[in-house]
């Protein structure tokens, strides 16, 4: 660490660097999430890393969408010639990505996904896949723009595998073919499901997030992650958890202490999701509330809304700056 590093970041992460902002579904607050676009402004913006949720369509190809299901993000109810793939799972009726192939997905539109939020670009952008995303970091940086890591979500890998489709075959080579080789790439892969983290640690040696929230949503201090995976657990395949921000700071703001139980295990913290348009209780503004989440430690931050985590981050860093010997 430089002299300049030494002061960069006053607070208690696990590498001592500054945290990560990292774009949520991409530029979610301002556009339709998951569309080449979003992740392109995210990017524009500042982002450090972005981040594709991925499912899988009938012929095995990784797509970007936050469920498996396509009217919340998509123009799909326009299209008459789906109306017969209308099918219901888990008690919700619906059209879901498996049953279409790439082709057909790709006569979709992405729509606003986000009450509230503006519907001025519904149905100009279409739904990518993997490879074009990874291409569009790569034409980002081959034109001399910043390094920008790629943060995947395995979505729903269970489902998948009972329907015969094998997340990890297509997400390896799909890294692979964009030059992603190891655990210095700038690329952590996530999923709330860790059967298959614990298969990707087995056969690469890529950085692996747990995702984790409360178990008891009436009690979010109580010590019992959803899913039913412990710290001491997840750091024996992972290199790092996400928790939502209930399990890192209290009702009243307040750190719980599960950063530093991390930290502690060698478990880097990347917690969801920072919303400027919806901040947690009992915080007034984006900053105050972001001003606590770096206070804890986090090493990142997942955001709605890119430049709000640039710009809060820089404002501690140039603070540390302003007061150093």
């Amino acid at each position: 660490m430089t002299a300049a590093q030494a002061f960069a970041w006053p607070y208690p992460t696990l590498s001592g660097d500054r945290p990560i902002v990292i774009a949520h579904r991409g530029a979610s607050g301002y556009l339709p999430e998951h569309t080449l676009e979003a992740y392109s402004l995210a990017i524009e913006l500042g982002a450090d890393f972005i981040e594709p949720d991925l499912v899988l369509t009938k012929d095995g190809q990784l797509v970007a969408r936050h469920d498996y299901y396509l009217s919340g993000s998509t123009d799909i109810a326009d299209h008459p010639e789906f109306a017969d793939r209308k099918k219901t799972i888990d008690g919700r009726e619906d059209w879901f990505v498996e049953d279409f192939t790439l082709a057909e997905i790709k006569t979709l539109r992405a729509k606003q996904a986000f009450p509230g939020r503006s519907i001025a670009f519904d149905g100009q952008f279409s739904i990518p896949t993997f490879d074009e995303i990874l291409s569009l970091v790569a034409e980002h940086e081959a034109q001399g723009g910043q390094q920008v890591g790629v943060y995947p979500e395995t979505k729903h890998p269970d489902h998948y595998a009972s329907l015969g489709l094998d997340f990890v075959p297509p997400l390896l080579k799909a890294l692979e073919r964009h030059g992603y080789q190891d655990r210095d790439a700038p690329l952590f892969i996530q999923s709330f499901e860790p059967g298959i983290l614990k298969r990707l640690r087995d056969a690469t040696d890529f950085r692996l997030i747990m995702l984790v929230f409360p178990k008891n949503e009436i009690d979010p201090a109580a010590d019992a992650l959803s899913p039913s995976v412990s710290l001491e657990e997840a750091a024996q395949f992972a290199d790092g958890v996400g928790p939502s921000k209930a399990l890192v700071l209290d009702s009243s703001g307040k750190d719980t202490g599960f950063v530093k139980k991390a930290h502690d295990l060698g478990l880097a913290v990347h917690i969801w999701t920072m919303r400027d348009d919806r901040l947690s209780a009992p915080f007034q503004t984006s900053q105050d509330e972001y001003a606590q989440i770096f206070r804890i430690g986090v090493d990142g931050v997942f955001t709605d809304f890119t430049p709000s985590g640039v710009l809060y981050r820089g404002l501690i860093a140039a603070g540390a700056k302003d007061k150093a010997p």
